[in-house]
């Protein structure tokens, strides 16, 4: 089962017009840049924009179709806000029981302390909340969302509005939430660093219309898409930890394609990571290189070659099954005499680890 979406409604000079179905589990980030319809999108999934002409479905539950309409209070989801909108006269525990309280105990999935815990908003509960940081706001916001035990949760760039700090500070409670909970998250977004680092799936926005959707891997590697042109163009790869190499406090991490060594050995063995890749930051070789700093290399075939600019290209590879980018320069496609099919070997100089 899917969630299914088609809505026509025009703002103004504004016309979204957009039809899509997305999986019912993990994160999908709704994609794209300011003024494309995100939160228009999303505010119609919630039932807060209301069009004659739309449809919505969250797996057999329709909760709009022609002329029928639930009403938003009446749909199973969450929604936490750019702003985390607390109710100032309560305190965080009043906050987070002002839905609690109004759940049937029959149709509550989550226990309240194990959204607190979750949170790690225990030590808060009994603080005004205009004593609270940015972080701290945004934590109990989502910790109230959550206690009304949602089916579907709905994000509105929850971290647009923090510091770097605050984000940094939110966003190991995003990836536990993701990883904990069963619940499906619809999370929009403009900061490609957020995409990376929490996307499953990805749907990419423009002009009101859906351009494209697709697991996040798949999405930021298409030739025909434009996030893989640009200069931050870049690879995700899911690798498990497998060892360490104690004597120079490195970890050993496994994909599909080879193996990767990082500087960190406080994960767990049988841990899933999450690995970005600059495109820019992948270098090709016909031979495996030993005389080398890079730890890093791994065997690939060419599946693709795309010119960016009169002088660079982006090379998009096949490592057993995984996509990864490498920008190159055209003279440097030309002596290695690229073609789609051959094999070559991927050098990565920075891993960046997403945990």
């Amino acid at each position: 089962m899917n969630i299914e979406a088609r809505f026509y409604l025009q703002r103004g000079n504004f016309i979204l017009d957009a039809s899509l179905t997305v999986p019912m589990q993990g994160l999908t980030a709704i994609f794209g840049p300011s003024g494309c319809g995100k939160t228009t999108l999303l505010r119609a999934m919630a039932g807060l924009e209301h069009c004659d002409n739309g449809f919505f479905s969250f797996g057999e539950h329709v909760w709009q179709q022609e002329k029928y309409f639930l009403p938003p209070h009446q749909r199973a989801l969450g929604y936490v806000f750019q702003e985390a909108n607390l109710f100032p006269h309560l305190t965080v525990r009043g906050n987070l029981e002002y839905g609690f309280k109004r759940m049937p105990t029959a149709t509550r999935i989550l226990a309240f302390d194990q959204v607190v815990t979750l949170l790690r908003v225990g030590p808060l509960l009994s603080r005004r909340t205009n004593n609270l940081s940015g972080g701290e706001r945004q934590r109990v916001a989502i910790a109230r969302a959550l206690l009304t035990s949602p089916g579907l949760l709905l994000m509105d760039e929850p971290l647009a509005a923090l510091d770097m700090n605050s984000k940094a500070e939110i966003y190991p409670f995003l990836e536990q939430l993701h990883q904990e909970l069963a619940i499906p998250i619809l999370y929009v977004s403009h900061s490609p660093d957020e995409v990376a680092r929490l996307a499953d799936y990805l749907v990419l926005m423009k002009a009101g219309r859906i351009h494209a959707t697709g697991p996040i891997a798949e999405m930021l590697t298409r030739s025909d898409l434009p996030l893989a042109h640009g200069s931050e163009a870049e690879s995700i790869i899911e690798a498990k930890v497998v060892g360490y190499d104690e004597a120079y406090h490195l970890t050993n991490l496994e994909f599909a394609g080879g193996q990767f060594t990082v500087p960190r050995s406080n994960l767990v063995i049988g841990q899933v990571v999450r690995l970005r890749i600059l495109a820019r930051d992948v270098s090709l070789t016909l031979a495996k290189q030993t005389n080398t700093s890079i730890l890093n290399i791994f065997p690939a075939r060419v599946e693709e070659l795309i010119e960016v600019s009169p002088a660079q290209m982006t090379v998009r590879l096949d490592a057993a099954g995984v996509p990864v980018l490498s920008r190159i320069t055209r003279r440097s496609a030309e002596v290695l005499q690229l073609v789609p099919g051959k094999q070559v070997y991927a050098q990565i100089k920075t891993v960046a680890l997403l945990a």
